[in-house]
């Protein structure tokens, strides 16, 4: 079993809940706007300005040439949809998903909002997704394989008909974006690196109702359901601590969802 840590110091640890914080606010925000008839440019300008308002730093606009603060992801977009003139229809399923930058640190988290009135099958799909992003929360402890949160998820996921996307990963974040570890949403129990006090990265499964299979559109972002079934993802930046987890971007929306979850399936 591998064992580099990755860990972070205690001010860095600091400094990425100051971002969490600017981010758990954009999150919270924005619910009240998404609703049929909103553009996805609009929900994205009003992250961008929340962030910004709040001293943080929309940190997705000028990586890699992308120019917006969020992605929005809608229906069959699995993630990485680009904001601009769609306007949502009643029942439109859509992921968020937000980077901020705070004093040189990083959070990321995204979730899952309905425009009007969800179908069953959306509604299902988005809890169920949930359900695996806790569950693979559940998994993240020290000394333990990070290959356990994976095999969580997958599990959970399996039980309900439901592909796991394999093409894209959770990963270690801090300083930048992107660092290692690679978290992956599927695997093998006990498997991979072991787990430290001090590692940040995310966990973010992406389900799909139908097969994994995904395409990338020619804009080079889009991620889409090969099948143009609907996908769903929620993702959470984790702290492992030298008990268990602290959830560094916790909502306070789903503060009393998580504790029960959590009461329910801790043994």
């Amino acid at each position: 079993m591998l064992m580099m840590s990755h860990s972070k110091s205690l001010e860095g640890i600091e400094q990425m809940r100051g971002a969490a914080k600017v981010l758990i606010g954009a999150l919270e925000m924005i619910d009240a706007y998404v609703k049929p008839g909103v553009t996805t440019g609009y929900l994205d300008k009003l992250c961008n300005d929340y962030i910004v308002d709040n001293g943080g730093v929309p940190a997705c606009v000028g990586y890699e040439g992308y120019q917006h603060a969020t992605c929005i992801s809608v229906n069959h977009v699995v993630c990485h949809g680009i904001p601009g003139n769609k306007t949502l229809k009643n029942g439109d399923l859509l992921n968020i998903d937000v980077v901020v930058a705070r004093n040189g640190m990083h959070a990321d988290s995204s979730a899952m909002y309905f425009a009007g009135k969800p179908s069953i099958a959306a509604k299902r799909l988005a809890a169920v997704t949930q359900e695996c992003l806790y569950l693979g929360i559940l998994e993240v402890k020290p000394g333990a394989p990070l290959g356990n949160v994976g095999a969580a998820i997958q599990a959970h996921a399996g039980k309900y008909g439901y592909s796991v996307v394999r093409d894209f990963c959770g990963h270690g974040i801090g300083a930048a974006m992107h660092e290692e570890p690679e978290v992956r949403h599927f695997g093998k129990r006990g498997s991979g690196q072991m787990m430290l006090p001090g590692m940040t990265f995310t966990i973010e499964p992406m389900l799909n109702a139908g097969r994994q299979d995904v395409h990338v559109m020619p804009d080079g972002w889009t991620v889409v359901t090969k099948d143009h079934s609907l996908s769903a993802q929620w993702e959470h930046t984790v702290l492992v601590t030298t008990t268990g987890v602290e959830i560094l971007t916790l909502r306070p929306s789903e503060n009393e969802r998580w504790n029960f979850f959590k009461s329910s399936h801790t043994r």
